[in-house]
């Protein structure tokens, strides 16, 4: 009966899911494997012939690198700056050394060019490689060598990613955390203080003639003038002894404090007329807008003091462009502010609802793109690959934001979700598609393929180490996924996500891996046509 059972492909699938949580849960001093090990389960169920559909883990591959990709486009190009030219160095070191460790041990152990190259698409676990080798050299040995290779490929990345963090006795929480406040630091924390104006030079003159935003950089939340407290507009006139209370970081309030005079310990408690509002921007109108555009001020009365987005309060620059889900802390009349309530949206059950049309128009222009193939001479071709194609096309689209009606972007629980059920079923499927050959390929083609597929699996990783860790000083996160993607291994990258709650190895990952997968294309195609 069990193996009637097995022999559905559903049954097996969640049995494979099931049995991998188990012993992902399992700790051996403080290690353990979560969700990378359902592969190992799935290996083990491959090498007993039980065979998960191929299209199930291209189905579970794209939502994974989809959800990657949309969750990592906002800071893709921001990283890309930041860290693109280190990033992209290991990246080059990574894919150089795996394919001159390859050419270095056809030439020691007289190995043919179809298998070495066979061998570099797999210890890379790269099928747009092993296409490559395959139309280079025309020769079968070229995926037999793959498939020696592969499994290691598998399996030693994300047994390096899970055990370096060990071995370098480094608490991820903590390189987390640090990572995250040097992200903070980008943006300088916003501060209230209130100040007496004091300074003859601004008397009488209003807001506007002054420019107390483009000097200062603060933002004037209210105004005490004698006994009454309002919301300023550009032309409120400043009078000698006004109280006035502002928003901004410490050195635009030293600015702010040089133009109107001192700075004061009163406060400036709003009257019965004003509130005080967090404001969700789910107004699809309005994103990609600027708050300069939107003139909320002069419309409604009402100031914005400051804009939460992922974990930072930004300063309400009139250039900012407001993204989807955006906080806006806003100052205002009580009457303006229900006006502006139902302009900005602030609906939460719109934040949270999973719009699937952009999901799934993402996901076909992603396939769409990774058909595409990119012709530059007789004897070289460029195809983006499934995986490639998906993630440039989510990269791209979470960065714009907004394209008309469509919102390229998801609640944060609804990508965790697809993420992992994307990455459970490729996972399941990559493990017993590599392990039906696994003992005979061994006993077929010998080890010596396989120490070499090895070789090449760690060499590189060993010396992104050393030169991304050691030499470059990258933070372990930033270097984690720099390796996963380096050696494109989307299980490697699943290792890394599963190790803390930081996106930085997903950010690196989606950085790096397109170059990495194009690099990589174009050394074998040179390593086929001249290494003889």
């Amino acid at each position: 009966m069990f193996e009637t059972l097995l022999d559905s492909s559903y049954f097996s699938l969640f049995l494979i899911i099931a049995l991998g949580f188990v012993l992902g849960r399992i700790k051996i001093n403080g290690l353990s494997l979560d969700v990378s090990a359902v592969i190992f389960i799935a290996l083990l169920f491959g090498h007993l012939g039980v065979i998960i559909p191929k299209d199930i883990g291209n189905f579970g591959l794209v939502l994974f690198i989809f959800t990657i990709g949309i969750q990592s486009g906002p800071g893709f190009f921001d990283s890309f700056r930041s860290k693109g030219k280190t990033l992209i160095t290991i990246t080059l070191l990574i894919v150089g050394s795996a394919c001159l460790t390859g050419v270095g041990f056809k030439y020691l152990l007289d190995i043919d060019t179809p298998s070495i190259v066979g061998l570099i698409a797999g210890a890379l676990t790269s099928t747009p490689g092993l296409a490559v080798a395959i139309d280079s050299t025309h020769s079968p040995d070229a995926s037999i060598a793959y498939g020696i290779a592969y499994p290691f490929g598998v399996i030693g990345v994300i047994l390096f990613i899970k055990l370096l963090p060990k071995v370098l006795r480094l608490d991820l929480v903590k390189e987390a955390k640090s990572l995250e406040e040097k992200r903070k630091g980008k943006h300088p924390e916003l501060h209230t203080a209130s100040f007496r104006i004091t300074n003859p030079l601004v008397y009488n003159k209003t807001l506007a003639e002054l420019h107390v935003r483009a000097m200062t950089g603060a933002v004037i939340s209210r105004i005490k003038h004698e006994e009454q407290i309002a919301i300023p507009t550009a032309q409120t006139r400043l009078q000698e002894g006004d109280l006035i209370k502002a928003v901004g970081n410490s050195k635009s309030l030293d600015q702010l404090t040089l133009l109107v005079g001192k700075r004061v310990e009163d406060d400036l408690p709003l009257s019965s007329t004003q509130e005080l509002q967090s404001l969700l921007l789910t107004n699809k109108e309005l994103i990609n807008k600027s708050i300069g555009h939107l003139n909320m001020q002069g419309t409604f009365g009402c100031t914005v003091t400051r804009v939460r987005r992922s974990g930072i309060d930004l300063a309400p620059e009139p250039d900012l462009v407001l993204k989807f889900g955006d906080k806006l802390m806003v100052a205002g009349e009580k009457e303006g502010m229900k006006e502006l309530v139902q302009f900005i949206g602030n609906d939460e059950k719109r934040l949270s609802d999973t719009d699937f049309f952009p999901i799934a128009a993402g996901i076909v222009l992603g396939v769409i793109v990774g058909k595409l193939n990119i012709s530059f001479s007789d004897t070289f071709n460029f195809s983006p690959g499934l995986t490639g194609g998906v993630l440039l096309v989510a990269l791209i689209v979470s960065a714009i934001g907004k394209t008309g009606p469509i919102v390229w972007s998801m609640s944060a629980s609804a990508n965790q979700l697809l993420r992992q059920l994307g990455l459970l079923l490729f996972l399941a499927e990559v493990g017993t598609s590599a392990g039906v050959n696994l003992v005979d390929t061994f006993v077929n083609s010998g080890w010596t393929l396989f120490a070499v597929g090895l070789a090449i699996t760690l060499v590189p990783m060993f010396i992104a180490l050393g030169f991304g860790y050691y030499g470059f000083k990258i933070n372990i996160l930033d270097l984690l996924g720099t390796i996963a993607g380096g050696m494109t291994s989307t299980p490697g990258l699943a290792a890394a996500d599963s190790m803390s709650d930081s996106n930085a190895p997903s950010v690196a990952y989606a950085t790096v891996y397109p170059i990495a997968m194009v690099i990589l294309i174009i050394f074998i195609q040179i390593i086929a046509k001249f290494v003889i």
